[in-house]
């Protein structure tokens, strides 16, 4: 009785395939923190009554 190895084939990505995918996932990461900061400024108005100061964007 003998094991039958399974052979994991590892696709391969060029550069640019790979620079693609870290460029969506910066995006995404940016899009997060801008919704985030917006959120924090939010609350900071909320609980201050102040307004807040405009970003420089």
């Amino acid at each position: 009785m003998s094991k039958s190895k399974t052979k994991k084939v590892k696709l391969k990505t060029t550069p640019h395939e790979e620079l693609l995918k870290e460029l969506e996932y910066l995006r995404a990461e940016n899009a997060y923190l801008k919704k985030l900061q917006a959120l924090v400024e939010e609350r900071i108005v909320r609980e201050s009554g102040k307004e807040p100061k405009p970003s420089k964007d």
